[in-house]
Parts: structure tokens; C-alpha cells; sequence
């Protein structure tokens, strides 16, 4: 018999996170456990990790939804299709620690060549939103560190501010040394957003992330028809788990690429169907983690390490927290790497 018990931990950030929505200082998350009664040295770990003013259970319930769940796992009267409807962070979390379970490790997910320590995921390097010196001096740490691609949030500060930022990086760097991407979180108004893509193109950018809020699809699909910039969706999939659902809305707006976050789109298996979809339509797509600690991140990217994807994804977020726990994942030369020999900070 599965049992369950949980966790709630707050993180701290090491400097203020800065989007579209506002300044994130610090996240609660929790750590949901499942274990054999039978067996108490079986046990698996997930991370339930919401974002604020983002996810569909950023809500002041959540802590009240998990221990119900954790009561029905316990009696054995969980309906998986059911109770985690609409909440697709605690779905990722119990998702990660059934696969625990299952191999018989909580942190030893997906075995593969990442996790033996052989070959690293090649991962963007994220700016955030703040100053033009803030950003700029990102800029440069993550160019001296070895990354090959960079993603650059925009639409906080002022729009001359950011295209200059993108302007000194491509007099260095062209298009054939160093990828550009955007991402808006919705920031742009849809009057205006063509515009302001036509001058992102100037400076050859991959991808923008979400220039318009979701939810305007009609919108969307006119940007995506008439864009120099190849468009992202990321937000434009949040709350949407019925696969017909998925499919209207890639038929609809047909994007160049669609973005997974597994707390966001409600666990692997979720996000494999988002992929086979979009595989369908010849639309591209990557993977990027969503702020969560070490737990959540270790079983995301050991899962996108077994989709054979060339592109950089987004999962190098590990490092934002001052009292994340250790854990065997580090970033090397713009690469997401597995020390098979390095112990977690944590007992399990």
C-alpha cells in the first residue's frame, strides 16, 4: 500500500527575480513523499512548486488541497483524473515521486546518459528583467561562462533600453556564434506587438516567448501569421490538459514552437502528448523548468534528457535559490551536468 506525507519549504532568492508580473523574492514549495508500507526504504520524492500569479494552484488553498490529497492517497480513494484537476503542479509532483516508486530511487528517475555522468544538456542562459546594467552585466557573465544561447526577459524596463542591450550583444556576437531569445511573458499590447517584433528582427533573434497575453487567440494567431520573429507559446498552454483542447489550440493559432514546463502543464506524461501534437504539426519545442528547487529540477531534466532534442532548453534555473539543496546537478560551459558521484544535502 502507498502511503504519503509532505513538506512545505520556503526559498529564498539570492537576488530579486524580476518578470512582467513583478519581483519574486522568495517561493514556497512543498516536497510530497510517497513510501511502501511494506517497505519503508522505498520512497519517492515531487516537488509541488506553483508560481505566484501563474499557476492554476498558485492559490491560498493549495496547502489544504495537498493534505487532501495526501489524506486520499493514504485511504487509497485517490482519483488521480479527478482530484488533480486544475492543479497540475501537485499532478507534476506526485507524478515525480510514483516514479520514484518505481525505480526504486527518489532521485534516480530516468536513467540515461546524463544521470552516468557522460553527456550534459546544453541549456540557455537566463537574464532577467532589471536595470540596462543589470542586465548588460548578466550578459556578460553568462557570455564568459560558456553559454551558446541566451534568453532575455523583456518588457519591464524600457523597450530602447532592452533593443540596445540586444544591439551591443549582436555587434560581438552574430547569429552564428551566440542564439538569441525573447521572452515577454505577455508584456506586449497586441496593437502594438508587430511593431515592436519588427524591431526585435533587426538583431536576429530566435524566438520570442509569449509577446501577448494568453488567452487571446485570435490575436495570437494573427501575430504568428505576420511575425519576422518565430513566436513561442509558453503561458498560452497553462490550463489546458484535454487533448482535443490541445489540438484546437495549435491548429488555431499555429505557432513556431510551444514551450513545456512540467509543474505548468501538469506532469511528463502531459507534456509527452504536448510534444507528440506538436510533432504532428511540425512544430518545434523545448523544455524549461519554472523556478523550482533542486528536487523538481533534477526530475525535469533527467526526463528531457531522454527526448533526444539538439535545441537549448531552459533548466538552468537551479542556482537562483541561497538555501536550494545540494544536489548532484551543475552547469558547465552552457551545459546542465550529473555528478553520478556527488551525494544530495538531504537524507532521504
Amino acid at each position: 500500500m502507498i502511503n504519503a506525507s509532505y513538506i512545505k519549504r520556503t526559498l529564498i532568492f539570492k537576488q530579486p527575480a524580476g518578470t512582467s508580473r513583478g519581483v519574486l523574492l522568495q517561493k514556497e514549495v512543498f516536497y510530497l513523499t510517497l513510501f511502501q508500507t511494506e517497505n519503508l526504504s522505498a520512497k519517492g520524492i515531487g516537488e509541488i512548486a506553483p508560481i505566484p500569479g501563474l499557476s492554476p494552484d498558485a492559490a491560498p488553498n493549495l496547502e489544504e488541497k495537498i493534505k487532501t490529497i495526501a489524506e486520499k492517497i493514504n485511504a487509497g480513494t485517490l482519483n488521480p483524473e479527478k482530484d488533480f484537476e486544475g492543479f497540475p503542479a501537485i499532478k507534476f509532483g506526485y507524478e515525480t515521486a510514483l516514479k520514484g516508486l518505481e525505480t526504486g530511487s527518489p532521485v534516480l528517475l530516468f536513467p540515461s546518459e546524463f544521470t552516468s555522468g557522460k553527456k550534459g544538456i546544453a541549456i540557455n542562459g537566463l537574464v532577467w528583467m532589471g536595470t540596462k546594467e543589470f542586465m548588460a552585466r548578466q550578459v556578460e557573465e553568462k557570455i564568459e561562462a560558456g553559454f551558446k544561447c541566451l534568453k532575455l526577459k523583456i518588457g519591464a524596463i524600457d523597450f530602447e533600453s532592452e533593443l540596445k542591450i540586444l544591439e551591443s550583444i549582436r555587434q560581438r556576437f552574430p547569429s552564428g556564434q551566440l542564439e538569441l531569445r525573447a521572452d515577454a511573458n505577455g508584456a506586449f499590447p497586441p496593437e502594438k506587438a508587430l511593431t515592436i517584433l519588427k524591431q526585435l528582427a533587426a538583431f536576429e533573434i530566435h524566438s520570442i516567448e509569449q509577446p501577448i497575453r494568453a488567452g487571446q487567440v485570435g490575436a495570437m494567431k494573427k501575430l504568428c501569421a505576420e511575425t519576422p520573429v518565430p513566436i513561442a507559446l509558453d503561458e498560452e498552454l497553462i490550463g489546458i490538459y484535454n487533448r482535443s483542447e490541445k489540438e484546437k489550440l495549435l491548429d488555431a493559432i499555429k505557432p513556431r514552437y510551444i514551450i513545456l514546463k512540467p509543474t505548468l502543464t501538469g506532469g511528463f506524461a502531459a507534456s509527452e502528448e504536448w510534444i507528440l501534437l506538436a510533432r504532428e504539426r511540425g512544430i518545434g519545442w523545448w523544455v524549461t523548468s519554472a523556478l523550482e528547487s533542486n528536487i523538481g529540477l533534477n526530475a525535469i531534466a533527467q526526463w528531457t534528457a531522454t527526448l533526444n532534442t539538439a535545441m537549448y532548453q531552459g533548466l538552468g534555473t537551479g542556482s537562483l535559490f541561497a538555501n536550494n539543496i545540494e544536489s548532484p546537478l551543475y552547469v558547465s560551459n552552457g551545459l546542465l551536468n550529473y555528478n553520478p558521484g556527488k551525494s544530495w544535502g538531504i537524507d532521504f
